[in-house]
Formats: structure tokens, sequence, C-alpha cells
């Protein structure tokens, strides 16, 4: 549960001080002695009451190792506290995780070691406590604020006003003073800015910025997940200006050096919405018995030029955004959806990655270069699925023949350690006005698969050329897309959680635990609790980022892999494009030192979008079930925490919380080692996977929470 705002005062001074003694402590003189009496003369704390308080706070910083006292009431800091750079993530109920720079373990933050932390910030955390399973620490110093403005509510008083930001991750209370507030009303949907925090205040200083709207209208709503995590709505007048030069025609001096492929058989096969053609496939026979499949990528830098106002904005972007009532493109739809989407029967500029390839699907020969293809059909996976299942259809031959060689590459790539991760996504199918009416669990099927192992196969082909890891030749700087190996204390505390349902998983090595969790996820295939499992197991694995450094792709098996494939949508894909290009015509690579830079911010930009996608999907699960309140539904325990249990709803996926203080029967406490609520009186337990039947007892669209209570247990 969200934390009560029943009453909001203006800031203490006091509180949040121990961020300031901190700082003291480690900023302006690491090895000096403070004692009690100067570090209140810091403060400016004269009140006897404040003195015990901050002797208080000084002792829990010894406990925590953070300090040492060297005499009664004279503290130093631990010279042998480490500590680490990264970027914190903050959860809803104020803890936090620090994401590090380097393959260590996520640190635990809990609320009161957050010390004015907001969601994305880099920050410095020294480490309190290790375990073998958990690693805990404190934030030490804020070392770059990633967004000082926020969307949220605004509720008013006679002097002053707070702010409440939407979601507790990405924002925090904010004190405005009434000449700050410009107009706003109560309960408006606003955009603030913070223009002060003082380090003896545990809130804010603020000023209202603009006000968007009501609060619960859909654009509104998704007008604020998108602010709120830092990402461009609109598009400059220069970029439009650009887009809109921008022809459908092909030039006829450019086709001719082109490898031309339009009387080629090729398809593309997209999501029945899709609107922007990233790919397409070419397959024709040859004399010699074999196949030549052609993997064909929009050639958005024929189009996009560095430099351009254009190119400065798809950086800026870095990727498209999928809400789920509408795209916020990287690219102006000029080119998105119109110049450089592979749309059926028109002439396209592309860069092609073209296997010749014999019917076990080995590669005998690749070429990379640009091209020009005319796309014969456009299938939707839908219409695909049928044909590979035994409806007759155009280009059943073809799309038979691709669909033989992708399952022949997959079991290849399972064999080698892939994981074998089935994909699930919730869509809504929303009405006239925007609403859902529906939810739709969609899971990937051979159709789905058949355009991913091609698409892996470009991605790993262009990386493997580009790294030449038998030549000596000096290294190209290049995009790679990384997936470090699991950290063992992620995989231990999966072991805990598959342990509740009486799964082992089993492996001798962290180079096994990819096939061991291949074989889990096999044994348990038909089971109910597959697809909670299967998320676990995701969440447990290192999260893949763009870098210069190769270290493989765990997830994949490929010990080179790049993304070649959707330059419309990603910028990353743009600069494999170009660099690729360098490479197979005048050997001059231009980026150097810039490219990592570049690609922190693309993988910075990647986790604000998920995280936007991820919201967007929240706030429309808790629109779909505003209409729902008092029913009641089937659902599995997917959750467990010290303050209550989450429930996945099993007719509509879903996900809504029952606080541990309302559990029905007895009074329950969450069990950290077993990791499970248990009823002391009763004896009565609540696990992972548990069947139980729940009733929605109330929503909040705006804090995205779905509140459920106990019918059945």
């Amino acid at each position: 549960m969200a934390k009560k705002k029943a009453k909001h005062n203006k800031p203490n001074k006091f509180k949040g001080s121990l961020t300031h003694i901190v700082r003291k402590l480690y900023n302006k003189n690491p090895s000096k002695e403070y004692s009690v009496k100067e570090i209140c003369v810091h403060l400016s704390i004269k009140e006897s009451e404040l003195r015990k308080q901050t002797y208080t706070v000084l002792k829990d910083l010894v406990s925590a190792d953070f300090l040492r006292e060297t005499s009664h009431g004279t503290f130093k800091l631990n010279q042998n506290t480490k500590t680490v750079e990264g970027e914190f993530q903050m959860t809803q109920r104020g803890a936090g995780f620090l994401l590090t720079d380097k393959s260590e373990a996520d640190i635990y933050i809990s609320p009161q070691h957050v010390n004015h932390a907001l969601n994305g910030d880099r920050v410095r955390v020294a480490i309190t406590k290790k375990t073998a399973t958990k690693t805990e620490g404190q934030v030490v110093e804020v070392l770059h604020r990633e967004r000082t403005q926020f969307v949220g509510t605004l509720d008013l008083h006679d002097k002053f006003a707070f702010f409440i930001p939407d979601n507790q991750r990405n924002g925090v209370d904010i004190y405005i003073p009434k000449e700050k507030i410009n107009g706003a009303e109560t309960h408006d949907k606003v955009l603030v800015r913070i223009t002060a925090w003082p380090k003896s205040s545990q809130s804010p200083y603020g000023e209202v910025v603009e006000v968007l709207g009501a609060h619960g209208s859909n654009d509104t709503e998704m007008l604020g997940i998108l602010i709120n995590q830092g990402l461009e709505i609109k598009f400059p007048q220069a970029v439009i200006a650009a887009a809109e030069k921008v022809t459908m025609e092909l030039d006829p001096e450019e086709v001719k050096t082109r490898r031309d492929f339009r009387n080629i058989t090729t398809i593309t096969i997209d999501p029945v919405d899709a609107k922007d053609f990233d790919d397409a496939i070419s397959i024709q026979w040859l004399e010699n018995g074999n196949v030549e499949i052609g993997v064909h990528i929009a050639d958005v830098s024929h189009y996009v030029q560095p430099g351009t106002p254009m190119d400065e904005e798809a950086l800026k972007r870095s990727n498209s955004v999928y809400l789920v009532d509408r795209v916020i493109p990287m690219l102006p739809e000029q080119l998105s959806n119109m110049a450089c989407s592979l749309r059926p029967n028109e002439d396209k500029f592309s860069f092609s990655a073209v296997f010749e390839m014999d019917e076990k699907g080995k590669v005998l020969n690749q070429w990379f270069g640009k091209t020009v293809i005319h796309s014969n059909r456009r299938f939707t996976y839908e219409q695909a699925q049928e044909i590979i299942e035994g409806a007759e259809g155009d280009f059943k031959k073809e799309i038979l023949f691709l669909d033989k060689i992708a399952k022949i590459m997959r079991k290849k790539r399972l064999k080698e350690g892939a994981l074998n991760i089935e994909s699930e996504e919730m869509r809504f199918e929303l009405d006239a006005a925007g609403n859902p009416t529906n939810v739709i669990l969609k899971t990937s099927k051979d159709a789905h698969k058949l355009v991913e192992e091609f698409m892996l196969l470009a991605n790993k082909k262009v990386a493997t050329f580009i790294a030449k890891p038998n030549n000596k030749q000096e290294k190209i700087p290049f995009v790679y897309r990384c997936h470090d190996k699991p950290d063992i204390e992620k995989i231990a505390l999966f072991r805990v959680f598959i342990d509740k349902f009486g799964y082992e998983l089993n492996y001798t090595s962290p180079d096994e635990i990819s096939k061991a969790i291949n074989t889990l996820l096999s044994d348990i295939k038909s089971t109910g609790e597959y697809s909670l499992i299967q998320t676990m197991a995701i969440r447990s694995m290192a999260k893949a980022t763009y870098e210069t450094e190769n270290i493989g792709h765990y997830g994949l098996a490929f010990p080179y892999y790049t993304h070649f494939t959707s330059p419309i949508r990603r910028y990353a894909d743009l600069l494999v494009h170009r660099i690729l290009l360098e490479e197979l015509t005048t050997k001059q690579h231009r980026y150097g030192a810039d490219l990592s830079d570049m690609c922190k911010r693309i993988s910075r930009n990647e986790r604000k979008a998920t995280e936007a996608e991820r919201e967007s999907n929240k706030y429309f699960q808790t629109l779909f079930m505003k209409e729902r309140v008092g029913e009641e539904f089937e659902g599995t325990v997917s959750g467990i925490a010290d303050f209550g249990m989450f429930v996945k709803m099993d007719e509509n996926q879903c996900e809504g919380m029952i606080p541990i203080s309302e559990i029905p029967g007895d009074r329950f406490y969450f069990d950290a080692e077993k990791y499970k609520i248990v009823g002391p009186r009763t004896d009565m337990e609540y696990n992972f996977g548990d069947k139980v039947k729940i009733k929605v007892k109330d929503v909040d669209t705006r804090k995205r929470q779905i509140n459920l209570e106990l019918v059945e247990f």
C-alpha cells in the first residue's frame, strides 16, 4: 500500500539531517573526527531534544558500520566502508536499489537510507551489510539529479499546497508556497519543478510549471506518464520541417548503386496493428540446391544523416515508446510510417544481411550491403500462423520453408545454452473512446519465432563480422547488445522462490544455469504456475544493455550480438548501420570515445521507455478493473512481502494487492526466512502460487492500485 497522506505539514528542519551529517563527514574532511556538539553547530541545532536525536542518529550510523565512535560522543568516518556508484531505482514503497556500473549485485536501500535520492538519479552508496543473498547500503551522495520536473496532482491548503506524484517511484511530495501555485486548483493534474531542496528538509520546495488538465482523462494520464519519465512528446519544428522534405520516390541514381532484390519474393510478418515495418524477408532457391534468404532492414541511415536536427532528436529519444493506446515514435511519421517503412507493393531502400543456406539451416555464405526491395505481401502474425498450421494461402511454400529453418536454428540455439523463454504480452481491446473492454494475453507462436530467429541470425552475424575475432587489426568501435551472466545472489533467491512450489534448480556451475532453467520450465510447461515461475526467472537475470566492450549475450548464448534489425524505433540500430557501412566501404570510422556515452544514454532511455510502458499497462489495468469493483475472481498468489500479498486474477491477468493486516482469520505476519505469510494462531500460511478467491475492493487509477480482499482462503 502507498503511504498514507492524511496530513501535510511544512518540511521539518531536522528531518533529513542524516544526509547532511553524512555529507559533512564524508565530503568535507573524511579523516576528521566530529563530536556531537560540532555536528549540532553545523546544523544550527540548539534545542536539547534535537541534540539527543542527533546523537541517536550518529549511533545508528555506527550500528550500520558507516561511522566509528572513537570516544564517547566523538565519531569518525569508517574508512573501511566500501562505496559504489550507480543508478538509483526507487520502489513504490520508498525503498530502492542501486544498479551498479560493474557486474555487481543490485544493492538494496531501505527508505530511511534513501537520503533525498530520486528514481534515476546517479548516486554514491555505502555498503552497510552483505549476506549470501542480499547486499544493503545507504545513499551518501546524489551525484546527478536525473530530473527535476514531475507530474501529479495538487493538494491545496490555505497558505501552501503539496504536490503528490502519480507514481511514488518517479516523484516525491513537493511543498509549494501559495505564490508559486500559478493558478492551479486542488486535484488538478500539474507539472511541477523542484526549485530547492534544503539538506535539512524532508520534502523539496517547488513551483507549478503547467496545468495539464483534469485528473483521470486518458490523454492527461498518458501525458503525465511520459513527462514523469522525461520522455519527449512533440518533435521540434526543425525536425518536422526536415521530415516533410523526405519524399516517397526513390532516387534513380541511388537505386543503381544498390543490389536489386525487387524481383525476388519478399514478405513482411508483423502485428496486425503495426504501421512501422522495420524488416522483411526474401527467399529464392539457387541452382546449386541451396537457398538464399535475405533479411532486409529499413535503411533509416540513408534518410537520417549524422549531426542533423533529425539525428540529434533521434538520439535524444533513443527509441520509440509503446503505450497501451499510442506510440511515441523515435522518428517523425513521415519516416517511421511512410518513407522508411517496408510497406507492401512499394519499392524501398533497405540495408540487408543475405545468407546462402543449405536445407539444414547452415550458413554457407553471407553478404551485407545496401539494397532496394519490393515487398510482395504483408502478413500479420495470425495469417502466417494459419498457414504454418495447415491453411492455404499466398507464398505457402516460402513460409513453410522459413518456418522449418527457423525451428532448426532455434533448436540449435537452445542446445547451446540459450534461455527458452516463451514471451507473454498483456494486450487491451479498446472501444471508440479509448477505454479497455477486454484483456488478452498474447503468447509467442511459430510465426513470431520464425521472424525472431532470422532477426537473431542477422544481429549475430553483423556483430561477429564487425568483431572479427580472428583478425588482429585495430578494434572497430561498435555497439554491442550485451547480457551478463546472472548474479548468484539473484539465482539463490529464485531457488528459494521455486522451492515453495516443490521444484529445484539443479546446476553445478554458473554456466549451467540457463540449461537448468530451461529444464525446469520444460518440466512445468503444463502447470498453472508456469507463467509465474517464468516471470520470476526473467527477473533473476541481468538486464541487457548497450556496450562498446563486448561480453556476449548470455540469454541468447551468443558470443557476439548487436541490434541491427529495428532502426525505425531504436537509435542503437541506426548507429550499427552507420558503422557497418563504414567498414564495408571507407573503413574510416567516425565514432570513438563518444560511442560509450551514447550507449549509456540509449540504455538509460530504454529503461525509461520500459517503465513508461509498464505504468501505462498498470493504468489501463486499473481502468479496466474500475468497472468491476465488488466482483469476485479466482486468482493466484503472485507476490509476497512484509506489507501484503499480491494476487493475479486468472480470468484477466490483472494484479492487485491484499494488505497483510486485512487478511482474515488470524494476525498474519511475513516470514522473511521462509518467504511466506503465516498465521501464528491457526498455522495458516500463504505461499507463491496458492489459489485463492478474491473480491475487488476498490481501485485507484492515480496510484495504479487495485485493492483486493479475500473471499475464500
